[in-house]
């Protein structure tokens, strides 16, 4: 048989590898999603208010806790204790109240065996058995509180599996919790952002993954807080300043949310020197996105006195 001058410049090889090439690019053109499908879209803000704490000091508002009864609660990411957030009838003023004997310092001294100098408590979680999650970032712990007989506990986890994610720095480490699913994930929040999942009947260290906005994501994902909702994982990146939602089992962004026009909103946005974003509290409920900012005492644009933390309430896009 005669062969063209082409396939006798071209071994036999060579010639297949671009037949299978050419109907790769074919059926991927056919079966490949959308990429615009995936883009991140903006959040639309429905209500803000500024969190006055009990004391005129400095409130580093650094989690955000939806109960079944609606009740939010946050956390002092300079102090051990857990707050409770009333909202008003009317007006931009919600009040912080210490809820007492939840996470206070002398129930973690017990449960940790030592007092410590200070606790950074990040991140709130809710299992299904109703017992509430804190975890302390400089120390990698993680306390539970069963509100049944009133307890507290030290979880005692093995982060050896997933050390080699783990910063030197003490202030890059857990910045929030969440439960769902019949697992715990905890937000490694740099310098390599990386979600740890913890199966909650054993307290194994099962895997760790990591997410990022579909589209330019930022240098580094800064995850400032997780929550379960609706079956899924909500994830909070700070500097991309945006919301994920996340397939657990997948691990698989399924939709971006972006906050980052009301950062720069000068009635409700601060004066930020730093090039991530201040928001640091994730709640997710009945198609809205409620977020808490922790303003590291910096005031804001309409208002540079005015040094107290917010909470905005958001409509997740239709």
């Amino acid at each position: 048989m005669l062969q063209s001058r082409s396939m006798r410049k071209h071994p036999i090889w060579l010639s297949l590898l671009l037949a299978v090439a050419v109907f790769e690019a074919t059926a991927g053109s056919v079966s490949r999603p959308d990429p615009r499908k995936n883009a991140t879209r903006p959040l639309r803000l429905l209500q803000a208010w500024r969190l006055t704490p009990p004391t005129p000091e400095r409130f580093d508002a650094s989690a955000l806790l939806r109960l079944p009864d609606g009740t939010l609660l946050t956390v002092h990411g300079k102090k051990a204790g857990v707050y409770r957030i009333e909202l008003p009838a009317q007006g931009d003023r919600a009040a912080l109240v210490a809820v007492p004997d939840l996470f206070q310092a002398p129930a973690l001294d017990r449960a940790s065996g030592q007092p410590a100098r200070s606790y950074d408590l990040e991140g709130l979680a809710r299992d299904p058995q109703g017992r509430l999650y804190v975890c302390a970032e400089g120390s990698r712990r993680v306390f539970r509180h069963d509100p049944t007989g009133g307890t507290t506990q030290l979880l005692p986890l093995d982060w050896a599996p997933v050390q080699r994610w783990f910063s030197r720095d003490g202030n890059a480490s857990w910045e929030g919790i969440a439960a769902g699913g019949g697992r715990l994930y905890l937000a490694n929040e740099r310098s390599v952002g990386r979600i740890v999942v913890v199966d909650l009947e054993s307290l194994q260290v099962t895997g760790s993954f990591s997410v990022s906005p579909p589209e330019t994501p930022a240098r580094d994902t800064h995850y400032s807080d997780l929550c379960w909702a609706d079956g899924r994982l909500w994830v909070l990146c700070r500097e991309s300043h945006c919301v994920l939602k996340v397939d657990p089992v997948r691990e698989r962004v399924e939709a971006s949310f972006s906050y980052g026009s009301i950062e720069k909103d000068p009635k409700y946005g601060y004066l930020n020197p730093l090039p991530y974003g201040f928001v640091e509290g994730l709640s997710v409920h009945d198609g809205e996105v409620w977020l808490v900012v922790d303003n590291n005492g910096i005031g804001r644009m309409a208002d540079p006195k005015d040094l107290r933390p917010s909470l905005w309430r958001c409509k997740i896009p239709d």
